[in-house]
């Protein structure tokens, strides 16, 4: 993969090197190519193929006949905007959805929210394989740029949704399925550029069924951006190839897909002051030096890399039962730098320095912090649907295995420090398995029943946590059930019950002695389907938690946000969205979230003394999530979208302090897309443009809130500090890019 890299490391380079051999491979392919068919049966032997893939996850998605609150993005739907940003940016208008990005343009490291639920609560899988990290159960999508290239589509659960594999889900599940086989060989050069010096460059190919079995496809990306705030660069580069088998029984998948990311860290933030001077400005590796000048170390830095292999195995045993077997394997390495003046010798293991009649106790240092840590396992199903009845019975067996360690790279007073010595080097060891059973059975004309058990068990083994040897085991059962009332074929009302049970992350038990948390999750749907030209969902949804994991809005040192059980707590909302075509050229697509997020009879200690502050809102839960994309298709291949995006008032902390308040904002971004249809070595050329936050507004999707007791403000009593940090996004700016298709 060095020798991938060094290709990718020069754009120009890049440019000219890889439009000269992939246009002389795809001159080949097309020259070899059979004789094609018409346009209808081009059409359904590309659908029988995606439908051939979607085994590889039908495990853990559903249907509009199970009663589940979903939304489906497909490929056509994440093009127009795929120019550079994230996942989370791209899925930004999907009902209940809440997106932030620390560098402020969508570039680097971007989180999700849905119905106020962190990244952390969001069970992520691709092609049904666990993407959540084992131990902080974040999703960082920064090690997968341009990720979304290689996205045949993508489910968003909301609530519990059903089993799945991986961690819990406690606001959503979201599982992609990657590229599907293509019958035709194809290929594809892509290059964008926008604000703040923002590129990405991309090749895909296909080589298309090649002795009606066999596809070769993969993609090569290269994403770089200054970012909005000072600093906060990104340097992205990833990768994905699969090798496909397929016949009228069987399909074999193999994939191997990654990632390596360089950002300047811009974790920290800004003060309410600092906003209003300075909007940009980042405190990230800044120090004074010897004459009292304020610098900025220039290699403040989060350097991973990420690789993944995946092995998909869909055998057809007859005409009711087919059965899933995957096996995977992914392999994480990296740190992050920084500089820290005046860092105690005590922190570092280091022994004071004697100097004349002084000591010297603290030095300047450059640390680096280490994880290095493998991820594998199987996931494993049989599905069989006859008639009425449609079962699943499946499961998965998982291990984490993690080195975190610490290396000073320079001091300026080494004490007895070495070269690669560690002052700290811990291990921890999670192994994750769970066995499942769903059936959707067709009770009548007008009834369906759904039911769903999972047991799932967790061993977790760490130490340098709390500074003890931590080994947990977690046992959960998480049954679900629900029925679909099919009214008539354009109306159907569902209600569901789910349970769900989930362990508390690494950065939990470093704060203190975290519990499991508990979710009693009620869903009441309507879903309305007319024709071709309106479909609508509406839905309600009640969610119960006992000792959930909220955010109490503040940071650890290492940027990672801080949560705590809480007791009681709940989510009660109401949500709805809706497609409809006004016309064969104008097409609107809104969505509304309002909800009620509380936690009952809170207590909190303030001033010295505890208070209860009654049913406070839980930290980052907007009561009202908004969303629109209204498309006009004036001519053929040309589409212009305008998109908006209202996120209401949200308090960053539990007390609903006024100083935690984080306001709303109203964004609206400007899409274009024109396909070029040619006769030439392309087959057809596309145009994109995306302008977001076309008026300008000056914005926070993000933030922190922290408190602190401090005896000096009222000598002989205690004062709770409050204090708020902001992420602040960009203003108007601007991506434009090109496709050239074979």
């Amino acid at each position: 993969m060095n020798l991938l890299y060094r290709f990718f490391n020069d754009s120009p380079l890049f440019c000219k090197r890889s439009v000269f051999i992939l246009v002389a491979l795809l001159w080949l392919c097309n020259t070899a190519r059979a004789q094609e068919g018409t346009e209808e049966e081009k059409d359904s032997t590309v659908s029988e193929l995606v439908s051939l893939d979607e085994v590889l996850v039908s495990a853990v998605r559903v249907t509009a006949q199970s009663p589940v609150t979903f939304s489906n993005l497909d490929k056509k739907d994440i093009a127009p905007r795929n120019l550079g940003q994230d996942i989370p940016v791209l899925m930004n208008y999907l009902p209940s959805v809440v997106t932030t990005s620390d560098a402020g343009a969508g570039v680097g490291y971007t989180g999700i929210r849905v119905r106020g639920s962190d990244a952390t609560r969001v069970n992520v899988t691709i092609n049904g394989i666990p993407y959540n990290d084992s131990e902080s159960h974040g999703t960082f999508w920064v090690n997968m740029p341009d990720f979304a290239s290689s996205v045949e589509n993508l489910q968003l659960q909301r609530g519990v949704g059903t089993s799945t594999n991986g961690a819990g889900a406690f606001g959503a599940s979201l599982n992609l399925l990657t590229d599907a086989v293509s019958e035709e060989a194809s290929g594809e050069i892509s290059s964008s550029y926008g604000s703040f010096n923002t590129r990405k460059h991309t090749v895909k190919f296909s080589t298309g069924k090649l002795n009606d079995h066999f596809e070769m496809a993969g993609r090569l990306s290269v994403i770089r951006s200054d970012g909005y705030i000072d600093r906060a660069s990104s340097d992205l580069k990833s990768y994905f190839l699969q090798g496909a088998y397929v016949s009228d029984k069987t399909l074999i998948k193999a994939l191997v897909f990654g990632g390596h990311e360089i950002t300047y860290q811009a974790w920290n933030g800004v003060d309410a002051e600092t906003l209003e001077d300075n909007r940009t400005f980042n405190s990230a590796g800044m120090y004074e030096d010897e004459n009292g000048n304020t610098r900025f170390y220039d290699n403040e830095i989060d350097n991973y890399k990420q690789d993944h292999a995946q092995l998909h195995w869909n055998q057809k045993i007859s005409d009711y039962w087919s059965t899933n077997l995957a096996f995977h394997y992914t392999y994480g390495r990296g740190y992050f730098e920084q500089y820290r003046p005046d860092a105690s010798f005590s922190e570092y293991g280091l022994n004071p320095i004697p100097q004349g009649n002084d000591t010297i106790n603290s030095t300047d240092l450059i640390r680096r912090k280490w994880l290095d840590n493998d991820f594998y396992g199987t996931t494993f199903s049989a599905h069989y649907e006859k008639d009425r009845m449609d079962f699943i019975v499946g499961g998965a067996w998982n291990k984490y295995e993690g080195d975190h360690f610490g290396e000073i790279i320079w001091a300026r007073y080494a004490s007895q420090s070495g070269i690669r010595d560690r002052y700290y080097d811990d291990f921890s060891v999670k192994t994750d398995f769970n066995v499942f059973a769903k059936v959707n059975y067709q009770l009548s004309e007008h009834w369906n029943l759904f039911g769903d058990l999972q047991y799932r068990t967790i061993r977790y083994k760490a130490n340098g946590v709390q500074e003890d040897f931590v080994d947990d085991r977690f046992n959960f059962f998480n049954p679900k059930m629900g029925v679909t009332y099919i009214l008539n074929p354009k109306h159907n009302f569902y209600f569901s019950y789910a349970r769900a049970g989930r362990e508390p992350n690494r950065n939990d038990y470093e704060e203190g002695n975290p519990r499991p948390e508990y979710l009693n999750d009620f869903e009441l749907g309507w879903r309305y389907l007319s024709g071709s030209r309106v479909k609508l969902n509406v839905n309600a949804y009640y969610m119960r938690y006992k000792d959930q994991l909220v955010l109490t809005g503040e940071l650890n040192d290492v940027g990672a946000p801080i949560r705590e059980n809480s007791g009681d707590s709940y989510r009660i909302g109401l949500e709805a969205d809706a497609t409809v075509y006004l016309s064969d050229r104008w097409i609107i697509r809104p969505n509304i979230a309002l909800s009620d997020n509380r936690n009952v009879d809170f207590v909190f200690r303030r001033d010295g003394e505890l208070q209860h502050l009654g049913n406070t809102n839980i930290a980052f839960s907007p009561k009202v999530v908004g969303g629109n994309m209204l498309t006009f298709l004036p001519v053929d291949n040309l589409q212009l979208s305008l998109l908006s995006k209202y996120v209401g008032k949200q308090y960053m902390g539990n007390i609903d302090a006024e100083s935690s308040e984080l306001d709303d904002y109203f964004i609206n971004d400007f899409n274009v897309q024109y396909e070029i249809k040619t006769n030439t070595l392309f087959k057809s050329i596309v145009l994109n443009g995306l302008v977001n936050n076309i008026f300008d507004v000056k914005y926070e999707s993000n933030g922190y809130f922290y408190t602190y007791d401090d005896d000096t403000v009222n000598p002989g009593s205690v004062t709770t500090v409050e204090g708020a940090g902001y992420y602040p996004q960009a203003g108007i700016n601007f991506l434009v890019g090109a496709t050239l298709r074979f």
